[in-house]
């Protein structure tokens, strides 16, 4: 039976854990030991530090592997780079993976390849940061180089609220530097796609819901179709195709964080060569009809991909479940749960059962679950989301 190993065991692998299963593949997670759901539903796990590339790699030639692949993080990305380079497997190189998983390498690679991108300085220091954003002008971006998810990204208005930032960045991060960039005023946009042979294949923009606390934008959803003009739509793609090119990326599922300013230009803020989170693999098979999950599996092992789009694509909408405060899940009534997403046609995830603490939102993994559902209005989602939320008691823990 052939072997997927798959870097991380988290809510948002768990689908892709359950495809390569069902296409008859023997899944080895890496991750922490942790209430992580991936390690009860994988075949078995390996208990390594995604980021210890050499351990990873050690295990991958002793289980004699086939492919490596993850999705919805970029924590793992370069660990996959290295263990492709070392034992020929199809997906990321690792010198791709630098790239794409370094806020400030990748931002510097943007402007080596003519990918529209905000302004930007590489910093080492509070010093260095508050000369950046000086000679930037504010409002400035301060971000942590190496972790995805919102963490450690704070938009600063001004000098006074840079030191904050600063420690945000460098608490979040492993790295030795921080990215200080000009802030682009704008719509933010997604954009998933799936490169074949080093060409862009598949292009598929999407409209977001954002999230706002502290200070941070948390992506909290996204929308099939876009919604972009034809021409901002033309220039989104042309600036992804740059980047692919820039990159040398040459398999496997994208994810681009992009902004949209009010004359219709687009920057480029982040690229990483994996699938976006957030149900974003469920909306592409949904609204495109491509099994998503599949294509991320069979790029793995350098097995053909089929893109093919039906011919009427299903308008559709995620959004995660957020908390703007610390509760305390009490008690779930499972079966109104059912009854809501049978009716809806939603697909729900809870990621908490009662007991469990539902943490007050500051990046993407505060969420507690999520729903996705054919529509193509905003306020059928709220609805149901709404309805969602009633089946869920809750407690303050201040009350308790």
């Amino acid at each position: 039976m052939p072997k997927l190993m798959i870097l991380g065991a988290g809510i948002y692998q768990v689908p892709l854990i359950m495809k390569a299963q069902e296409m008859g593949l023997e899944t080895l997670v890496v991750s922490y030991l942790g209430p992580y759901p991936g390690l009860e539903v994988a075949d078995r796990a390996l208990p390594i530090d995604t980021t210890d590339s050499e351990a990873v790699l050690d295990a991958a030639r002793r289980e004699r592997i086939d492919g490596i692949t993850t999705t919805g993080t970029d924590v793992a990305v370069r660990t996959i780079g290295v263990v492709c380079d070392k034992l020929g497997l199809p997906g990321v190189s690792e010198s791709c993976a630098a790239n794409l998983t370094d806020k400030a390498d990748m931002k510097a690679m943007f402007v080596r390849g003519g990918v529209p991108t905000s302004p930007f300085e590489r910093v080492l220091s509070l010093e260095g940061a508050r000369g950046a954003a000086r000679r930037l002008g504010y409002p400035v971006m301060v971000k942590a180089c190496d972790v995805s998810g919102s963490r450690g990204v704070t938009r600063v208005d001004d000098e006074r609220a840079l030191e904050g930032a600063y420690a945000a960045a460098v608490r979040a991060s492993r790295a030795d530097h921080i990215v200080v960039e000009g802030y682009v005023e704008g719509v933010e946009i997604g954009i998933d796609g799936f490169v074949v042979d080093g060409e862009l294949a598949l292009f598929a923009p999407h409209d977001k819901f954002t999230h706002h606390a502290g200070g941070v934008t948390i992506p909290a959803g996204h929308v099939f179709p876009s919604t972009l003009p034809a021409d901002v739509t033309a220039r989104a793609e042309a600036a992804v195709r740059r980047a692919v090119a820039a990159s040398g990326m040459t398999t496997g599922a994208l994810n681009v964080d992009a902004m949209v300013t009010p004359e219709g230009d687009v920057s480029v803020l982040e690229m990483g060569a994996r699938c976006g989170a957030t149900g974003i693999p469920e909306l592409i098979t949904m609204h495109t009809g491509i099994d998503y999950y599949a294509q991320i599996v069979r790029a793995s092992l350098g097995l053909p991909i089929d893109l093919t789009m039906r011919d009427d694509p299903v308008p559709c909408m995620s959004k995660l479940l957020l908390s703007n405060r610390s509760l305390v899940v009490t008690e779930i009534d499972r079966n109104r749960l059912e009854n809501v997403s049978r009716r809806r046609h939603a697909r729900v995830t809870l990621d908490v059962t009662p007991g469990d603490r539902v943490r007050a939102a500051r990046d993407g993994t505060d969420r507690f679950g999520s729903v996705v559902m054919p529509t193509s209005s905003a306020s059928e989602l709220d609805e149901a989301l709404g309805e969602i939320l009633s089946c869920i008691t809750f407690e303050n823990p201040a009350e308790t």
